[in-house]
């Protein structure tokens, strides 16, 4: 059975190294989501920031910034505190050196990793801002 949207974006999430960030919009493309950024901030936005062990704190916005928004509830402003105890600096708008600290990975080696999980993998056509599970191939 292939994986869900949902646990190839934490699988792709839970790649990310210490002190590197990359974006939604990039975590939705090595997960075979194309154009699906949006998707990514609900998967993460769901994952309890004291109950996991997904590092969702370093996954931004196109922008290089950190979402502020009253609507997170707070998780904003921990995702910036977790961002700094690994050394990448914020600052109090959520504003960070993108360039510096965005993490590059090598995309066959990120899908090689999530065909290692035993399931099958594929990619996902994002239409209108959903995924709508047909294969961009066919």
């Amino acid at each position: 059975m292939p994986p869900t949207a949902e646990q190839n974006i934490l699988r792709v999430t839970a790649m990310i190294p210490r002190s590197y960030v990359t974006t939604y919009g990039r975590v939705a493309e090595l997960a075979g989501y194309f154009g699906a950024a949006r998707q990514v901030g609900w998967v993460l936005r769901r994952q309890d920031p004291a109950n996991t062990t997904i590092p969702w704190h370093r996954v931004v916005n196109a922008t290089g910034a950190v979402s502020m928004s009253t609507g997170r509830n707070g998780s904003d402003w921990i995702q910036r505190e977790l961002l700094l105890q690994e050394g990448v600096p914020v600052d109090l708008s959520g504003r960070l050196p993108l360039r510096t600290y965005l993490w590059i990975p090598d995309p066959l080696q990120v899908f090689q990793a999530l065909a290692s999980s035993g399931d099958d993998v594929h990619l996902i056509h994002v239409k209108d801002g959903s995924c709508d599970g047909s294969d961009p191939r066919s």
